[in-house]
């Protein structure tokens, strides 16, 4: 079954065939670092990770390029609020940025291209803008001249005169229209700026997006992706102007993720109603923050809080008793085509718009029936390997489970520390058997002494 994804412009599923055969050009819009990413932002930036993976998964040679914007009005605040460089701002937050991805698994991006590092790129587009009559200078600023747009709007699906009425537009009575934006910003007195035709300034927002992904990504980019506020006014922008400098569709798929919001309101920094990753990571695992984020369907806003999280993650391990169960089940003749259908279950979900809630669920169902074999007549040593070796397959896409849910080395300590916990117990030594539980307990097993024996649980979340 081919992939299709659900396109923000044309509001249907289509069946994705990238530009150039099996490449696949993929741009999102990264982070302005003037903060630490907050678990919004990892909402968005996992569902992507998954996207790649699972492109790659798939046979797709895939570059995703995911920017940084190292030059802002809110980054310039911090600076000057801190007494220090924009520079020393952004260089710390760029680099607390790509820490957090990693920690959080997310590898697949293949470049951090910053703003900074296309000043020549970004004036160029623009002085060729500003040529062919899209754009005009004011005082040192410049402007894209919305009235020779074609469909503005079309991505937001909103008319010029509602986007106008209702919609962020800086107001500027130096604009030719309200809805002009900047391409590029005169410096103030002491800002961080550069040189160019216009004097001395900086880029707007929106110039930085085209900049990068026609220089990393070609002039048509075959997947850009970012949460859905960006759809307005960002992604519209980036429209207008790239098309109107290569005069060639811009885009092929525009994918947009739902918003996390927190007491039914969107997770953001203005609102100070935010959850850093690095404080999530201090009490939870990079898996359980995947799996929280991928257990619902990416184009819909989700809500946030410790007790979803929490309620999240016993849903997780679950999944990973489960596994358990199936590594540690006796042996006997069941279980054969278990791994099939739960690599051809996982990938008609993925498929369907890389749909990870029920690419999750049939996971559940899949393992249920399994662990239900192997209660009544045992796994066959193969059903066993194979079924293990397709989770561990699927988790190479999502990254949910801890490797060590699939370590042979973990299962002989914890057998290990199982029989000298029964010796400890048959000499009475009941000290020691407890400080053996607590070992085992620090692996994420629980014993639970049954008349049949002792057997081992993965932990509950607490």
């Amino acid at each position: 079954m081919p992939i299709r994804i659900y396109d923000t412009m044309t509001r249907t599923k289509k069946e994705f065939v990238p530009l150039n055969g099996r490449k696949v050009g993929m741009y999102v819009c990264g982070l302005t670092v003037y903060d630490r990413m907050h678990i919004g932002h990892a909402r968005t930036f996992i569902f992507f990770d998954i996207v790649a993976k699972f492109l790659r998964y798939s046979g797709y040679d895939v570059k995703l390029i995911v920017n940084i914007t190292d030059v802002d009005d809110k980054i310039i605040a911090r600076a000057a609020n801190e007494g220090v460089k924009p520079e020393i701002i952004a260089t710390r937050y760029a680099s607390y940025f790509i820490e957090d991805m990693n920690r959080l698994h997310i590898n697949s991006v293949t470049m951090y291209p910053s703003a900074t590092e296309h000043i020549g790129e970004i004036i160029e587009i623009v002085r060729t803008l500003e040529s062919r009559g899209h754009a005009y200078a004011v005082e040192g600023d410049v402007f894209f001249d919305i009235s020779t747009s074609k469909n503005y709007g079309r991505l937001s699906g909103q008319s010029l005169d509602q986007i106008i009425a209702g919609a962020r537009v800086e107001v500027d009575k130096r604009k030719r229209n309200p809805a002009d934006f900047a391409l590029w910003k005169s410096a103030k007195p002491g800002e961080i700026s550069w040189k160019s035709p216009w004097g001395d300034g900086r880029p707007g927002w929106h110039i930085e997006c085209t900049a990068m992904s026609i220089k990393h990504l070609g002039e048509t980019i075959d997947i850009h992706g970012g949460a859905e506020d960006l759809i307005f006014p960002h992604h519209e922008n980036e429209i207008q102007q790239s098309e109107a400098f290569t005069g060639k569709t811009f885009v092929r798929f525009w994918m947009h993720a739902g918003l996390l919001n927190t007491s039914g309101e969107k997770m953001s920094k203005s609102l100070h109603n935010f959850v850093t990753v690095e404080e999530l990571l201090s009490k939870y695992t990079p898996e359980a923050i995947r799996f929280f984020c991928a257990n619902s369907i990416y184009r819909r806003q989700i809500e946030f809080s410790s007790a979803l999280l929490e309620e999240s993650e016993q849903g997780r391990r679950r999944l990973l008793n489960a596994i358990a169960s199936v590594m540690s089940s006796r042996e006997g003749e069941g279980g054969e085509g278990i791994a099939s259908e739960l690599l051809e279950n996982f990938r008609e979900a993925m498929e369907d718009d890389f749909n990870t809630r029920d690419a999750i669920a049939s996971i559940f169902t899949s393992l249920r029936r399994a662990s239900q074999i192997a209660e009544a007549q045992g796994l066959s040593a193969s059903a066993k390997e194979e079924i293990i070796s397709a989770v561990r397959e699927i988790n190479s896409v999502l990254c949910i489970f801890e490797q060590t849910a699939f370590s042979h080395q973990i299962d002989e300590r914890l057998n290990e520390l199982l029989n000298l916990r029964e010796e400890a117990r048959r000499r009475r030594d009941f000290s020691a058997a407890d400080a053996i539980r607590r070992e085992i307990e620090e692996l994420g097993y629980s014993v639970e002494d049954t008349q049949q024996g002792p057997r081992l649980k993965r932990k509950s979340y607490s």
